[in-house]
């Protein structure tokens, strides 16, 4: 039996075996979790399972037509009365991405991972990881084909959002004929493609463009025009009315600038931490950077929360993409 298959055995029969789960995803969570997480939720739905789904904070406005969005619980505003025992995470590439929802987990807690990511260090009890996957909901689709439960609308929708947002509207690398046979396979069960590339690629808020104009305003290149770099603090985001979601997509900007290897985003969280989005073009292994500072992710996307000021971590991690380059 080949890996991935024992993993959907071993993920179906930790399914089976257990009730009332806790669905987590990462904090800040980005379409694929929010997706991933739903996906879950109604996989188990569908097996009759109680569970409850939940994030540090909350998610996306532009999600909340996905089905049962709204019953993704803010632990920052609803927080949980008990522990549980059954914990299932998506699209965490480590065990801290998931934030404050750890404190809800029992001391003896039993995890289903569920991720793509290739710096994943398999902290579950049952591992589900395939880092060629594209997305988690590339997995999830796996999964409910493996276990045979039928498809619906819906969950072909969160699914086809998952696979949509972390190909970048299947344009980066990470497209494959598997992701592009399944997105083919989810619109055959009525999901509206193109409303949702609208949707989720195309419309800005007023805001985003507003923080997107002072992020540009601060673009820096190296002095040989490899890596660019932008940079937010919170006196921006109040300025503009920005949300974390309104960051979406920004590091793009200095990534996609003609003979640019990397690009950088700098978000200022306080005066004692910064979090740094990373992107390649390709040449350098960004994942390894930001394993370098206690972050993680994909060859081409990573990130990293960095612990000091902004003025001295723009400095090191730069010089640590220069070691790369």
């Amino acid at each position: 039996m080949q890996t991935h298959e024992r993993e959907l055995q071993d993920a179906h029969a930790f399914l089976m075996e257990h009730d009332d789960f806790l669905v987590v995803s990462h904090v800040q969570p980005d379409g694929d979790a929010v997706s991933s997480t739903l996906a879950v939720g109604w996989l188990l739905s569908c097996l009759g399972k109680n569970y409850v789904m939940v994030n540090e904070g909350p998610i996306p406005r532009r999600m909340s037509y996905l089905w049962h969005a709204d019953q993704i619980l803010d632990l920052s505003v609803t927080p949980l009365e008990t522990t549980y025992k059954h914990v299932i995470c998506v699209d965490c590439a480590d065990y801290q991405r998931v934030g404050h929802t750890q404190k809800y987990f029992a001391k003896d807690a039993l995890i289903l991972n569920i991720d793509h990511h290739p710096t994943n260090d398999a902290y579950g009890t049952v591992n589900l990881i395939h880092p060629h996957a594209a997305a988690t909901a590339e997995i999830l689709l796996d999964l409910v084909e493996y276990i045979g439960v039928e498809m619906t609308e819906d969950i072909a929708t969160a699914l086809y959002t998952g696979l949509l947002t972390d190909t970048g509207g299947f344009r980066y690398s990470n497209t494959t004929p598997k992701v592009m046979a399944a997105a083919s396979k989810l619109l055959q069960h009525g999901v509206d493609g193109p409303g949702l590339s609208e949707l989720l690629l195309e419309q800005l808020t007023y805001p985003q463009l507003l923080i997107l104009t002072k992020a540009l305003n601060k673009l820096q290149m190296s002095e040989d025009g490899k890596i660019s770099w932008v940079s937010i603090t919170p006196e921006d985001m109040l300025e503009t009315g920005a949300a974390n979601e309104d960051l979406e997509g920004i590091v793009n900007y200095p990534r996609n600038i003609q003979g640019v290897e990397v690009g950088m985003l700098f978000k200022v969280i306080n005066d004692q931490a910064v979090k740094v989005s990373l992107r390649s073009a390709g040449k350098v292994d960004v994942a390894a950077v930001a394993q370098s500072f206690g972050g993680g992710g994909h060859v081409r996307a990573a990130g990293a929360r960095i612990e000091g000021t902004l003025e001295d971590i723009i400095p090191r991690v730069l010089e640590r993409v220069k070691e790369q380059l």
